[in-house]
């Protein structure tokens, strides 16, 4: 099948990419680095013609919430609206995992935006949640830094590898529409402070992570609010494996 993954050029998208090759299929990159402006619309029909399915796998610049919730908007209905009229068969949506339970940051707030929009949209749909990717701690952590010192509420979650998001995407790009999927999560909980910590030391940087509940990410976000639900499936990459990872690429020669 002819697979078009928006937001190609990411994080996300690209492991998506990878995946979609590896099961067969062929993907098509939707990014402003291949000549598609999602915001406008632009070069949408062309990288449309003879697309099969579609997966949302975007990310939204830093913005408040208003601003962020009209990227989300403004993309997502360009997106469904060139889809309906290339005869696209099923939109996939890449959303967090217990999204509706809480404010959160302007980013969910724009997800709940996508998802509105997605499942009452003209093209048959899946929503795929996920819970936090494995470098959201020291993402968080670089959004409160100063002068080498950042502060995190010690949140509990059960977070995932990237490259195993982009492989359940491809899986449920391949399969047929189910509306609502369990979601994914990785398997083991962490705490996002010690997260944080060891992902900077992997990675040889230098940083002091103070925990308090006063951080950008506070108590509403606390318990088991930001845990995967009884049925979700269960990916096969530790933190631990992960971070083996990066710490190798830092030291790799040239």
């Amino acid at each position: 099948m002819r697979v078009a993954v928006a937001g190609a050029s990411g994080n996300i998208g690209s492991h998506t990419m990878t995946a979609l090759q590896r099961h067969g299929h062929d993907p098509v990159p939707i990014s402003r680095s291949h000549g598609v402006d999602l915001l406008t619309g632009q070069g949408l029909a062309e990288f449309l013609s003879d697309v099969d399915v579609v997966v949302d796998a975007i990310s939204a610049p830093p913005a408040d919430r208003e601003a962020t919730m009209m990227y989300f908007a403004t993309t997502t209905e360009n997106l469904l609206t060139a889809e309906r009229q290339a005869g696209v068969r099923h939109h996939v949506l890449l959303s967090i995992v217990e999204v509706h339970r809480i404010a959160g940051t302007a980013h969910y707030s724009g997800k709940r935006e996508q998802e509105r929009l997605v499942s009452t949209g003209p093209v048959p749909w899946t929503i795929v949640p996920a819970t936090q990717f494995f470098d959201f701690a020291a993402t968080v952590a670089g959004w409160t830094e100063r002068d080498g010192t950042a502060y995190l509420a010690p949140l509990l979650v059960q977070p995932i590898a990237p490259a195993d998001v982009g492989e359940f995407l491809a899986e449920a790009a391949g399969g047929s529409p189910q509306g609502r999927h369990p979601g994914m999560a990785g398997p083991d909980r962490h705490d996002l402070v010690d997260m944080a910590r060891r992902t900077h030391q992997a990675m040889g940087r230098d940083m002091k992570i103070v925990p308090t509940w006063e951080a950008i990410l506070g108590p509403d976000m606390a318990g088991n609010v930001l845990l995967p639900g009884p049925d979700a499936r269960i990916a096969p990459t530790t933190f631990d494996d992960w971070l083996a990872e990066q710490e190798a690429e830092r030291v790799r020669p040239g």
